[in-house]
């Protein structure tokens, strides 16, 4: 496949997800560098959703450090527990935070980011690091992304 997407801003957001997915699995067949292909995820979403900011972060030496992004710069090291990220580590569950200034310890990388959701990624049955979304809007996701992201991280194999 041309590395050329087809992002389709028209329909719900549930189309779009529909649309994007089978492009992000073709992207990464084939391919087994784990850092070209989280490169690709985060650029093919950003592309399609116009996110703040998405990206993920590894697990290394009992931290998570920044991985590849699309987006302003961000924190780089994050301990486990700590903010969005963080929980989503320690507690090994998707979150989302309808309102980043309501939750509890958030670590502020961007004072435009307004609402999140971090969803673990696992590398057969061991967490590896978050996929993180930020945007701009206050209450940006819900279920619907939850479900979707999580479809497209199981396309990423470690």
């Amino acid at each position: 496949m041309a590395e050329d997407l087809t992002i389709t801003k028209s329909g719900t957001k549930e189309e779009q997800y529909v649309s994007l997915i089978p492009q992000i699995e073709a992207l990464l067949y084939g391919e087994t560098d784990l850092v070209a292909n989280l490169a690709n995820v985060c650029a093919a979403l950003k592309e399609q959703f116009g996110w703040f900011w998405v990206g993920f972060y590894l697990i290394k030496n009992d931290e998570l450090v920044l991985g590849p992004f699309q987006g302003p710069v961000a924190c780089t090291r994050i301990k486990k527990g700590k903010g969005v990220c963080g929980a989503s580590w320690e507690k090994e569950e998707t979150i989302i935070v309808p309102n980043v200034d309501e939750f509890p310890g958030h670590i502020a990388c961007a004072s435009a980011s307004k609402s999140e959701i971090v969803l673990p990624i696992y590398n057969n049955k061991n967490i590896i690091g978050v996929l993180d979304v930020d945007s701009e809007y206050l209450s940006h996701f819900d279920e619907v992304d939850a479900k979707y992201l999580n479809q497209i991280i199981n396309l990423i194999h470690a």
